[in-house]
């Protein structure tokens, strides 16, 4: 069966950075990543599929009260992959932006994080 790069997009935003379960967390990682994955996020560039998990979980431990949000529908062309996103306490944005993913073989090889915009006094 073939995901599609949209499929892979909702999976990395609500599988991945919004599971408490650090043990389904990584099943969704090692089924949708390859294993030298290269995350890019705003300050720093994180790379392979452990240290993808554990900035992930990383992530997830600064603020375990907030959650993403998907911003309009996953969007995919060829072996590029788009999602925007909200991140913050519910109901209240913080953090907004979009990740973009390369896609090889069926998994994500290439993920880019890109932070468009942040609401003061947010704490991020």
């Amino acid at each position: 069966m073939v995901t599609l790069p949209a499929d892979l997009m909702r999976a990395n935003l609500l599988e991945v950075f919004n599971e408490p379960d650090p043990t389904r967390r990584a099943t969704v990682i090692a089924k949708n990543y390859s294993d030298d994955v290269v995350w890019h996020e705003p300050d720093r560039i994180v790379r392979g599929r452990r240290d993808f998990e554990r900035r992930a979980e990383d992530l997830r431990a600064e603020n375990p009260d907030w959650v993403f949000r998907p911003v309009g529908d996953a969007s995919g062309l060829d072996d590029i992959g788009h999602l925007g996103f909200e991140y913050g306490p519910a109901g209240q944005p913080a953090v907004t932006g979009m990740d973009i993913a390369r896609i090889e073989d069926g998994v994500i090889a290439e993920l880019y994080t890109i932070v468009t915009g942040i609401r003061q006094g947010s704490g991020s």
